[in-house]
């Protein structure tokens, strides 16, 4: 494992070898913020995200024998609006099958998008801000985006839940990922989770596997902090720690020591 904290910024960023290493040692992070929480005030909150990218990871934490997750409460992070829970890209139904379900959580807040999309926002609001959030699970998308705070995310709003517009690029994705099969099929509007409430967060666990985030985690983590890229915003953290792969770490500079020859050539070499 690489490890690599630029002195400018307070996030931890860890390159692992491959994406199944990087789901067990992001799952092994998660499991002991948990269980440390759990120690520690007798419960935990926590915010779970969703996606391809997240399969791995959340196999390997529900795997994870420390954990008791009868005294967790889960947070879902964002969902399409309209989309029915029984469609295969519904990331109510995606939680319930690979988090909810296989750990055993009986406290759980999931986003309904086919109710008013303004009721939602408000009533999870104020069932998040009863209490601090003690981890929070993300990904980084394609085009950047945090959660579904699509470029230019807004990071003023302290709300703690919006309804935004999908850009074209974050609807692109989803089909390329398999969950709808046309980007006319891709709804065009989505309650999320604000850029503000996941920094609430006390410690943020960011997975990002695949060659195909490389771009974005290199204007995350390399370029400004901007609405433009909105998962630059976890540089603003205190506690983020940042697992990727070789692959998607692949245009970063500064890292080296990378396992392997083809995995080596694939990083730009550069001053820490």
């Amino acid at each position: 494992m690489i490890s690599k904290t630029r002195k400018e910024d307070a996030i931890r960023i860890q390159v692992l070898p491959d994406s199944r290493s990087l789901a067990d040692a992001a799952a092994g992070e998660a499991a002991a913020r948990i269980g440390a929480a759990v120690a520690n005030q007798g419960r935990a909150r926590i915010v779970a995200a969703t996606g391809m990218s997240q399969i791995a990871f959340l196999d390997a934490l529900v795997r994870a024998s420390d954990v008791d997750w009868s005294r967790v409460e889960m947070f879902h992070l964002d969902e399409y609006v309209g989309l029915p829970p029984e469609h295969p890209a519904s990331f109510r139904r995606y939680l319930l099958e690979r988090l909810i379900r296989p750990a055993g959580i009986r406290a759980y807040h999931l986003i309904d998008g086919q109710q008013d999309p303004a009721d939602v926002c408000q009533r999870l609001g104020r069932a998040i801000g009863e209490a601090p959030v003690d981890v929070a699970f993300v990904g980084i998308g394609e085009n950047g985006h945090l959660a579904f705070n699509d470029p230019p995310a807004d990071f003023e709003k302290q709300d703690a839940y919006l309804v935004v517009r999908l850009d074209e690029a974050c609807r692109r994705q989803q089909v390329g990922e398999g969950w709808f099969q046309s980007i006319e099929d891709v709804p065009e509007r989505a309650i999320t989770m604000s850029i503000s409430q996941i920094l609430r967060s006390r410690a943020i666990v960011a997975v990002v596997p695949e060659a195909r985030k490389a771009e974005a985690v290199r204007r995350c983590f390399e370029g400004d902090v901007s609405p433009q890229a909105p998962a630059s915003a976890l540089r603003t953290h205190a506690d983020t720690s940042v697992f990727l792969d070789v692959d998607s770490a692949a245009f970063l500079t500064g890292v080296n020591n990378v396992y392997g020859r083809d995995s080596e050539s694939r990083l730009p070499r550069g001053a820490p």
